[in-house]
Formats: structure tokens, sequence, C-alpha cells
């Protein structure tokens, strides 16, 4: 699962770690960063979808199709690996509008309905995050009600599961060029996904204030670690604790 991210960072800081020039169309000009984004809103996204030349853009977090709609199905933020490079719903998506998502880190949530608890997961590193995406959106063409794009997830593991049983995933800089570059085949793109992706052991996670869970708040206060449980909050702390 991925349902908030951050970018609080500046889209150059994201481009060049990536190695790229930095291109950017209006609407992702007009953005703010952000230390609570989510879905349904417009975060920067990079595409190599333009003349071949990577741009950053503002794409909508969310994709349903007309028929979709029509039926009551809910709309979509994220894609399962095991189903998004085969199945109907997502396989044009996958064949020709993968993206990347920049981000600083994403939250998640546990417990129950009414006392969740957020926690906020990071690179130990404190490096950027490079989710692989996918996207219906071109930017050369007016694009249907509904357009937007996912976030590609995987299973949790090496005790991030104990935060929530799946995870965006992320790829480092020469693997996220790669993701991008419409030439690469679907297949190729699927054992990259797979194979590449950066591991849970490379990742702190810890909790963090319940301020984030209303969307309007965007504040650096909101990935500090806070007490839980009257103990202080350590990165990877278990839950069974």
């Amino acid at each position: 699962m991925c349902g908030r991210i951050t970018q609080h960072r500046k889209p150059l800081d994201y481009v060049k770690v990536l190695d790229l020039p930095l291109r950017m169309s209006d609407e992702a000009a007009s953005r703010q960063p952000s230390y609570n984004t989510p879905p349904g809103t417009t975060p920067w996204l990079i595409h190599a979808m333009s003349e071949g030349e990577p741009m950053v853009d503002a794409v909508r977090w969310g994709y349903r199709p007309n028929w979709a709609a029509e039926k009551g199905i809910p709309m979509a933020i994220n894609a399962r690996i095991e189903k998004a490079a085969t199945g109907k719903y997502f396989r044009h998506m996958w064949l020709h509008g993968r993206v990347l998502v920049p981000a600083d880190g994403w939250y998640e949530w546990t417990g129950k309905a009414g006392h969740k608890q957020p926690w906020y997961i990071h690179r130990k590193t404190n490096e950027p995050l490079f989710l692989a995406a996918i996207t219906n959106v071109r930017p050369d063409r007016e694009n249907p009600e509904g357009s937007g794009f996912v976030i590609v997830t995987a299973a949790a593991d090496a005790g991030m599961v104990d935060v929530h049983d799946r995870r965006p995933v992320v790829l480092g800089p020469e693997d996220a060029r790669l993701w991008m570059d419409p030439d690469l085949p679907a297949e190729q793109a699927e054992q990259l996904a797979r194979s590449m992706a950066v591991p849970a052991e490379e990742f702190d996670w810890y909790p963090v204030s319940r301020d984030v869970n209303r969307v309007g708040n965007s504040d650096p206060h909101l990935i500090e670690p806070v007490k839980l449980d009257g103990q202080e909050a350590t990165p990877d702390q278990d839950l069974r604790d």
C-alpha cells in the first residue's frame, strides 16, 4: 500500500540525483513542496513522453476509466506488480506509460479505525526515492476524465510487513532511468521492478504525529519520530514488542 507521500524537496533536487536536466511543465512549476501529499492531488511526476526527453510534470494521483466509474469501481491509487503488467486494467499503462514519482518517503497506518497510528518510512541515507508508477496521461493530447497515475506496489519484507504488507517499488537512480525508457520491453520492465527494487533493510520506519491524518497539514514536524506507548520511538521498532 502507498496512500500518502512526501515531496518536501524541490524538483531540481530529484532530477540532479537522476542526472537529468530540469525540464518542467507549467503545472509542475506552480506546485510547492509538501510533507503530506495524498491521492486525488497532483504530485510531481517524471516522465519521458515528451519527444523522448524527461520532464517533471504534475499529474493526478489516481486512475479510474469511465467504464469503471459507471460500475462503481473505486479509484485506483496503486497497482500490484503481480497483476499490473498483464491484467487488462493496467496493462496498457505498463506498456506505454511507465513513469516515476519522486518522493522523500511515505506514510502507512497501523491499528484499528478511529485509533490509527501513522508511520513514516524513508531511506536510512535520506536519499530521494523514485517510486515506479504507471499512467495513461499523455502530455500531447487531451486526456479523458479519470486519467491519472498509480504507484506500483510489491509485497513488503524484512520487518516492514509489521507496518503494512505492501510497499511501493522504489528504484535506484540508474534503474529508475531505465524504467522510464519507452524502448524497454514490458517483460524486462517487469523483471526490473521485481528484482531491482531497493530492499527493505535500506529503510527506516517509525511512528509520527497523528497530525498527518489531516490532509491539509504540511509541516516538517510530520516526519519527526514521536513516542509510542510511553516509549521513545526508534527506527525499525517492532510493533509486536
